[in-house]
């Protein structure tokens, strides 16, 4: 409680109302200690993913509550230095605000800063884009404005098509409704990596207050609202990633149900639908903004109770394919209709390895890739993420890139492709023929990029993940399997006879508060200075630690340090644990697979197959769990 007082008194010594001081004295007057210690322990510190925390506290004072309603959203932000409010937006965005100046003068450049917003529909997502344009408009940077939800794929398209020195999105992505965030772009339209990263985030933490005095009016920037040009831009370079148009064409019988989960996917995917000549049908229910995200327990596609109305008007409808998004757009969630006639979800590993497959094959099909140029293509995955990809990419000539989880290290990886290009300055000018024959020729061509976390990429003119191009990608995959007789299930299944049997499994222990971190460390330290030696009788042939290890892809690049260790064994069999970065766990991802030796597998052979890698994967982490409380002495 010593910080937490030290920060209550900082605070309100600053307030620039009254909201502060009468939202900390009820509390107070309540006895909710518990309350104000978990609002003001701490300064809600700015690290590499920007700012996310709650903007309602557990307990809403009447201050806070103002005119809502019960059951509406509060009319003011949570009171406190540990929550997402109009304090630490202050903060964050003087802080960005005063690096970017810094690079303009460093690198020379004599105009002012320029800052591109977008935020989701999420509780106070238009006040915290409002502020932070104003911030920093009066600090010297001009800044474009969304009008109007938008995703975080568009915002990042956004940066480059205006050229901005800096973009910001306000989105929790699919976390619980009373939270919320600020995640910050640099001017290639990725997120924040070195060294950008810590050079933003010593700025933002050095900032007390969201008091400033702004600069005179002749050095001020300019705010401008932006929305449907930009948008009309976005769907013309989406319109490209479909590589076959004849297939849509052929595939008039296709019936696809997509739901935006109360977000912003609606705003493109829906006349990108349209417009591509899909037969398409929205869940009405969720198909307006509404950051209470109401008809959901959560609004996370990849989980399948999110999905369920979006599968229930399938149903009604005898749709083929379900899509789902998140609240920004950046993850897809998928279901299909089988070959039993029964609607299944895919996990995101399916879904990436379907789009590779699709994407690679159609590419050589024509002839934008073939035996002499495959080498300059590139998939790239994260390390967790399926190793079917690899053997895709193997298989087609194409190299497979490796990095660690967090789009970011994809889209540092489209930088620097685009830089290997001679005059790049303008790439973003081209058009996409224009770039593609330039990455051929001079550079890289991305072919794909994704992770198991059901975010997906198909091309460079967005460096994050891309909900709006995931889905167009997906129905194209699932419109080729239609005009060739065969459901989706069928298409996986026939690259599964190909490549190889490959499953995953995913497993996690929550351990809470200050002990469980100290056991998430305990393990964590114990699996690098005592691996186990083999694993259901096979041996471990290798232990990478990400940590302490110099570890580089296959581009010879070095991997970021990382806490994460990963086995490898002598039967091909993968582990990876990895302390959560945002939730107090520890994470466990388990990989098999099984290649036939020749030819492809029948099909009753892969049936048979798909059972017995299933269960060994049941074993492993049946055993891993059991090795783990060995490990903490809780057996």
């Amino acid at each position: 409680m010593e910080s937490a007082a030290k920060n209550i008194h900082a605070l309100l010594e600053a307030a620039p109302s009254a909201l502060y001081l009468q939202s900390v004295g009820e509390l107070v007057e309540g006895g909710k200690w518990a309350e104000l210690n978990d609002r003001f322990y701490r300064t809600l510190s700015f690290g590499t993913g920007g700012l996310r925390g709650r903007t309602s506290g557990k307990i809403v004072t009447t201050a806070e509550r103002g005119n809502a309603r019960e059951n509406e959203r509060p009319e003011f932000p949570c009171v406190g230095t540990n929550a997402m409010n109009f304090f630490n937006i202050s903060r964050a965005t003087q802080g960005l605000v005063a690096y970017l100046h810094d690079w303009n003068r460093s690198s020379k450049i004599s105009t002012k800063p320029k800052f591109v917003i977008a935020y989701d529909p999420r509780f106070f997502s238009k006040e915290f884009a409002e502020l932070a344009a104003k911030v920093a408009s009066e600090n010297g940077c001009d800044t474009y404005v969304f009008g109007s939800p938008r995703s975080v794929p568009e915002l990042s398209f956004a940066v480059r098509y205006l050229r901005a020195s800096a973009g910001v999105m306000i989105t929790a992505s699919h976390n619980p409704p009373y939270d919320n965030g600020y995640k910050v772009y640099f001017s290639d339209g990725a997120q924040v990596i070195e060294p950008h990263a810590n050079g933003i985030i010593s700025k933002v933490n050095t900032i007390a207050s969201e008091a400033y005095t702004p600069l005179p009016k002749d050095r001020q920037g300019k705010i401008e609202m932006i929305g449907t040009d930009i948008d009309e831009a976005y769907m013309r370079r989406l319109g490209t990633l479909v590589l076959d148009p004849t297939v849509i064409r052929e595939a008039k019988s296709l019936k696809i149900v997509y739901t935006p989960l109360h977000g912003t996917g609606g705003v493109i995917i829906r006349p990108m639908l349209k417009r591509l000549g899909f037969n398409f049908e929205v869940v009405p229910e969720q198909d307006h903004f509404d950051g209470r995200f109401p008809t959901v327990k959560s609004p996370n596609p990849e989980n399948a109770e999110a999905l369920t109305m979006a599968i229930d008007l399938a149903k009604k409808e005898d749709a083929d394919v379900v899509v789902a998004t998140d609240p920004d757009c950046d993850r897809m969630g998928a279901a299909l209709r089988a070959t039993d006639g029964k609607l299944k979800l895919l996990t995101g590993n399916q879904i990436g390895s379907l789009l590779a497959w699709y994407r690679t094959r159609t590419l050589f099909e024509k002839g934008v890739l073939n035996k002499q140029n495959a080498s300059r293509g590139v998939i790239i995955k994260t390390f967790v993420t399926t190793d079917l990809q690899k053997a895709i990419a193997e298989h087609y000539g194409l190299r497979c890139v490796e990095t660690l989880t967090g789009f970011k290290y994809i889209g540092a990886k489209l930088g620097k492709y685009e830089r290997a290009i001679p005059a790049y300055q303008n790439y973003v000018d081209l058009s996409e023929e224009e770039t593609r024959k330039l990455r051929l020729e001079h550079s890289s061509f991305y072919v794909f990029g994704g992770e198991e976390s059901y975010g997906y990429s198909g091309a460079d003119f967005v460096r994050d993940k891309d909900g709006n191009g995931a889905v167009i990608m997906f129905c194209e995959v699932a419109a080729y399997a239609k005009a060739h007789g065969n459901t989706i299930d069928e298409l996986l299944d026939d690259i599964y006879s190909e490549f190889g049997y490959f499953a995953e499994k995913n497993g996690s222990l929550v351990f809470e508060g200050a002990e469980g971190a100290t056991k998430i460390a305990r393990l964590i330290k114990s699996y690098a200075t005592d691996p186990f030696p083999d694993v259901l009788g096979s041996k471990v042939t290798s232990v990478r630690n990400f940590e302490t290890d110099k570890i580089e892809d296959i581009e010879n690049d070095q991997i970021p340090k990382e806490k994460m260790l990963m086995f490898e064994l002598e039967d091909g069999t993968r582990i990876a644990v990895r302390p959560s970065g945002t939730e107090p766990k520890i994470k466990y991802y388990l990989f098999a697979h099984r290649r036939p030796e020749k030819g492809k597998f029948d099909s009753v052979e892969l049936n048979q197959i798909k059972t017995e890698v299933k269960a060994k994967l049941d074993r492993l982490w049946e055993r891993l769990h059991r090795d783990a409380e060995s490990r903490l002495g809780e057996a």
